[in-house]
């Protein structure tokens, strides 16, 4: 088994689920949250290799994995398809010629967030029976590995035992590993785009708060929007945390 003592450079934002949480012995080297593993190359698919990764649990649309299969050999990958709504609403924005501040950008990835909750609990459902069945060694990834793959990590952390601080400590991590693309995002300002290629807790926030209102808070969410009752919890701690 290898280590991240050496940085994995490209994807830029993949890292050790166990990290940064210290409340609770969260098992190292099993869970990791990235972005997407289709432009790997062969050095940093050595070091993931190394990890002892076999399976990948994929957040992206149709489109993102059509264009960016996954390059990391002898794992099986399970879709999980979120489609990036966010995009979608701004370019049309955009193409009716809005021209968007950085507010309107935070109000629109708030609406995402919301929607994790209320349009795509069945795939972070699927995400935790996939998690139920073992402890192998797991890669869990989005386009950017911020949104899609932030809230599944708050989820999980959760359920494990973590902190909100901590939580949102890994949450905010994303600000200082991912690498923004080179190209300005078409009809954005840099500062506007900046925005949208961030994470900021009002975005995770947006999130908690639609579960408080539809759910009564995490907990619940977990048991009744997600299957993940007590029986399961337990079981995940038996599998990820030491």
């Amino acid at each position: 088994m290898s280590d991240l003592s050496a940085p994995i450079t490209n994807p830029s934002n993949f890292r050790d689920l166990a990290a940064n949480v210290r409340s609770v012995p969260i098992r190292p080297h099993v869970l990791f949250r990235s972005d997407h593993l289709g432009a790997l190359d062969v050095q940093d698919a050595r070091q993931i290799q190394a990890l002892g990764v076999r399976r990948v649990l994929d957040f992206r649309g149709v489109d993102e994995r059509a264009t960016a299969v996954c390059a990391l050999p002898q794992v099986q990958v399970h879709s999980l398809a979120i489609e990036p709504t966010i995009v979608q609403v701004l370019a049309e924005l955009v193409d009716a010629g809005e021209r968007l501040g950085e507010a309107d950008v935070v109000r629109h990835m708030q609406d995402t967030y919301r929607g994790f909750v209320r349009t795509s609990s069945h795939r972070f459902a699927e995400f935790f029976r996939l998690l139920l069945e073992s402890d192998d060694p797991t890669v869990f990834h989005c386009t950017a590995g911020k949104d899609r793959t932030g809230f599944a990590a708050a989820l999980v952390l959760h359920a494990l035992g973590a902190t909100r601080d901590e939580v949102m400590q890994d949450y905010l991590l994303t600000n200082q590993r991912l690498k923004p693309p080179a190209y300005v995002w078409r009809g954005l300002e840099p500062h506007v785009a900046q925005v949208l290629w961030g994470v900021q807790p009002e975005f995770l926030q947006a999130s908690l708060d639609a579960i408080d209102q539809d759910y009564g808070g995490l907990d619940a969410y977990l048991r009744e929007g997600l299957s993940v009752g007590a029986a399961e919890r337990e079981r995940l701690h038996a599998l990820y945390r030491r």
